[in-house]
């Protein structure tokens, strides 16, 4: 038995043991759009790739930093490498929890340069959490309780193929980590 995933770019990565060099987001981005959110119980195929991509529209339009831009396309990458597991299953499985928290705090390093501070982590689970209740409603059809918070997006359930939600997770990835760079050097 292997100890390493092939990746869609070729690459040998044991995601027991992630060695940043090895992540790409051509990975996080191929992958993630062919993986489909609440693990296919849905009525309707939605990726992982379209929930990220709507992380970051919806972080852009509140007029967050490009860094939360870019935090928000990536909050779910580690999930390119280890799967999901369901919140419910994955509570009880804490070293899955201590793993995927790793390996995502790997990538933000990789791609934004650091770890997201206490705030920038409260605001990227806001927002996720917004466009869950959006997503359970309408991929679920499961009425939530809690009243939904107004987004500045609008939100467009329209299946779309992978490989535009690949294009699309590519772009916004492009644009925000070039305005980065552009900033880093610049200071």
């Amino acid at each position: 038995m292997s100890e390493y995933i092939t990746t869609y770019t070729g690459i040998h990565f044991k995601p027991t043991e992630p060695e940043p060099e090895l992540i790409r987001v051509e990975d996080i981005a191929h992958a993630l759009s062919m993986i489909c959110r609440g693990n296919g119980h849905v009525h309707t195929f939605w990726s992982v790739a379209e929930h990220c991509i709507c992380c970051a529209k919806e972080a852009a339009a509140r007029g967050l930093p490009d860094r939360m831009v870019l935090a928000c396309l990536l909050h779910d990458a580690s999930e390119c490498y280890m799967s999901d597991v369901p919140t419910p299953f994955k509570k009880q499985l804490p070293e899955y929890e201590e793993r995927e928290e790793r390996l995502l705090r790997m990538i933000y390093e990789k791609f934004l340069g650091s770890a997201l501070t206490e705030e920038e982590q409260e605001q990227l689970d806001e927002i996720d959490h917004a466009l869950v209740l959006y997503d359970l409603e309408v991929l679920l059809k499961e009425k939530q309780q809690e009243k939904k918070p107004e987004l500045r997006i609008e939100l467009d359930y329209t299946v779309c193929s992978f490989d535009v939600a690949e294009a699309e997770y590519l772009q916004i990835f492009r644009k925000y980590y070039e305005n980065l760079q552009r900033d880093k050097g610049r200071s």
